[in-house]
């Protein structure tokens, strides 16, 4: 089922966390909290979107990371009810597509929940005060280059990076429900 993102509630307060990744290494959002911001990414193994921009994820993720943005995924999914999106499979997804960047395992949901995250994929722009700045998708495929793809993602986070304000227009995010359980 595809999902919108809602706009975004600019300034909203995003509550900490401590996650654990599929090794079992915990970490929290306020320790990856930098001076030019974090990028918190729902994610999932199964989702064709995620699985189509799982590449471009990957490479902008290690620009943004090389300009001092720092970056979290997390998988807020059901992974009994779907088991492609298990801790364990999280290992290959992330090894497969060359992330460098924590993909953490939400397994009560809650920060799921907290965050309003809707859809796989969901970007979530924060600044350095943690405040919401960006709720969006990781690019345009509407206008840009000869490729088609705008850097929506990437311009938003410089922006915030740089201002700590994120851009009023903002594209929202599209993808697969969150499968939380009943």
């Amino acid at each position: 089922m595809l999902l919108d993102t809602p706009i975004c509630d600019f300034g909203w307060k995003a509550p900490d966390f401590t996650l654990k990744d599929p090794y079992g290494e915990s970490f929290t959002m306020r320790e990856h909290l930098g001076e030019k911001g974090l990028l918190i990414a729902f994610i999932c193994n199964h989702c064709p979107y995620v699985q189509r921009i799982g590449q471009c994820l990957a490479e902008d993720a290690k620009l943004l990371m090389a300009e001092g943005i720092n970056v979290l995924a997390i998988m807020s999914n059901d992974y009994e009810l779907v088991e492609a999106d298990s801790p364990e499979n999280m290992k290959s997804f992330a090894k497969d597509f060359g992330f460098t960047f924590p993909y953490l395992v939400d397994d009560d949901q809650s920060v799921g929940k907290q965050y309003g995250a809707i859809c796989t994929p969901d970007f979530f722009g924060l600044n350095s005060q943690g405040e919401l700045q960006y709720r969006g998708r990781l690019d345009d495929a509407r206008m840009g280059d000869a490729s088609g793809r705008v850097p929506e993602l990437i311009n938003a986070m410089r922006l915030i990076a740089e201002s700590g304000n994120g851009p009023k227009s903002q594209s929202p995010s599209m993808g697969c429900s969150i499968k939380w359980r009943t």
